[in-house]
């Protein structure tokens, strides 16, 4: 279907395409190639910094830099242009007189916008203002439509996420949201690089059976050629798991993931992962390893431990705090923990939580939560009830979990009603979720047993009986511990950005009619 323009537009577009023509006369093509910049406008900033004109004016350089004009300030027979590269932004000063009569007929055809080439000294103006003056000047590309009108921007915050290109250029600090997030990411690599990890790739694609790891539910899809159904992976980690039998001893993937699943400022239904596995490590071990692994990061991206998220000053300085899931959903609902897990008075201490005024959006999770197992609904009253209260200012590990929360983890030695896991939260997310890894097969097979019971029974979130990773357990893995973290969030989190769509490049939208 045609987009539907408004006339101004058109009429912009058509006085474009006009000087695209003109441009063409003049032996230009407006659609060029072939003309590469020397530098970087970072470059030329680096290179003077704060140096007066006189100092600059003794070593000038020559130098040669592309970028988008995003300003104009005409005066005839000279202009002050903005022009932006990938690295900075930087004045280009653009005089008849110095680049020439040619050059200067193929500048009155620019608009903002437009792609130039400059080439020329470095100055400094009477403003103050470093500037490129330039000799040569071309255009490299005629921008065809115009960008968004410079005091308004892109007003409409779906447009922004719908046509992302606009969004980099003319919405202030949204390209350094995504800088950060590269930088988190190749942070992440270093960091366990140097810890003797090696980087593998798995399949996206399963089969119904391996379409497993995680309490989701999975996007689903057909190969031809195989004739085969498949479900794009909702976690990387039974996979992982079947390297470290292989002999991995330390492995990680950074990948892409699909869940089936609702979306709001926190879960987008694809995201990017970072899981790893650890053989001879517990879940200790990693805390450990996870607060190094934060604090790291926030150091290299922001420059301090000390962050600000939403407004909530945060420190991720180590060690954090711990908080028993069991302790306080147990306690939230009235009960001792030894009451909770045997399910001594739990139905009707839900009814009583399911009544209160301030969880009447969550009243029918703790009417549902009676129906399932102790360990089920102690999870579910700490998610609502203690979630909230977990502090604002640390990072907290959660530790504690119901063996019924975790079908992939290993029984606690000391109490096998539990099992050696946590949850690392900041700010109120969910930021990474770890445990020591279930490695006796004939415990996994009897959880899967139990996951095909729930999944009969109408949860469509339950993980099918993958055989063939029991298989390999029987095969022998090591003792191990595992962990994944969301990247997006995480880059939420270290580029204070409140919604999820804001670090994710192209976020899945409805279609608009």
């Amino acid at each position: 279907m045609a987009e539907d323009l408004g006339t101004t537009e058109r009429e912009i577009i058509a006085q474009r395409q006009k000087k695209a023509e003109a441009l063409r006369a003049l032996g230009v093509n407006p659609f060029g190639n072939g003309w590469q910049p020397v530098h970087l406008a970072a470059d030329v900033v680096a290179r003077y910094g704060d140096a007066p004109a006189t100092e600059i004016a003794k070593d000038p350089g020559a130098w040669s830099i592309g970028g988008r004009v995003l300003a104009v300030r005409s005066f005839g027979k000279a202009a002050f242009l903005r022009v932006r590269d990938r690295s900075a932004e930087l004045q280009v000063w653009v005089k008849r007189d110095r680049v020439g009569e040619r050059a200067f007929e193929v500048f009155k055809l620019l608009d903002v916008g437009d792609i130039v080439g400059v080439e020329g000294p470095a100055t400094r103006t009477k403003t103050g203002e470093l500037t490129i003056e330039a000799t040569t000047f071309t255009i490299l590309t005629k921008a065809l439509r115009p960008l968004p009108e410079k005091w308004h921007g892109l007003a409409d915050v779906e447009q922004r996420y719908r046509q992302r290109y606009l969004d980099l250029v003319v919405t202030p600090g949204v390209r350094e949201v995504f800088v950060k997030r590269a930088r988190i990411i190749s942070g992440i690599r270093r960091f366990l690089d140097e810890r003797g990890y090696l980087e593998v790739e798995t399949p996206t694609l399963h089969k119904p059976e391996e379409a497993g790891g995680a309490a989701a539910r999975p996007f689903e899809t057909h190969h031809n050629a195989l004739g085969l159904d498949l479900k794009l992976r909702i976690a990387t980690e039974l996979h992982l798991k079947r390297l470290v039998v292989g002999g991995f001893g330390r492995v990680y993937e950074i990948g892409r993931i699909w869940r089936n699943e609702g979306i709001d400022r926190r879960h987008n239904p694809e995201f990017t992962s970072i899981e790893f596995y650890q053989a001879y490590a517990t879940y200790d071990d990693l805390m450990r390893l996870t607060e190094e692994l934060f604090h790291r990061l926030a150091v290299e991206v922001t420059g301090s431990a000390k962050i600000t998220f939403d407004g909530q000053a945060l420190d991720l300085t180590p060690p954090y705090p711990r908080v028993s899931m069991l302790e306080v959903g147990a306690r939230v609902l009235g009960l001792s923990p030894e009451d909770a897990l045997a399910g001594r008075g739990l139905a009707e201490a839900l009814g009583r939580a399911a009544a209160r005024e301030d969880v009447s959006g969550s009243a029918w999770k703790l009417e549902q939560a009676a129906k399932k197992s102790p360990g089920e609904a102690i999870a579910l009253a700490f998610e609502i009830f203690g979630e909230p209260q977990l502090p604002k200012d640390r990072p907290t590990f959660v530790v504690d979990f119901p063996l019924a929360t975790s079908p992939l983890s290993r029984r606690r030695d000391a109490d096998p009603r539990l099992v050696d896991r946590f949850e690392l939260f900041v700010a109120g997310m969910e930021m990474a979720n770890a445990f020591s890894e279930l490695n006796d097969p004939t415990d996994q097979r009897a959880r899967f047993e139990a996951q095909m019971k729930a999944k009969a029974a109408g949860d469509e979130e339950a993980m099918p009986y993958d055989e063939d990773f029991v298989r390999a357990l029987e095969h022998g893995m090591p003792p191990t511990a595992g962990e994944g973290i969301g990247i997006d969030r995480l880059t939420m989190l270290l580029a204070d950005a409140p919604s999820i769509r804001d670090v994710i490049l192209f976020p899945l939208l409805k279609t608009r009619e």
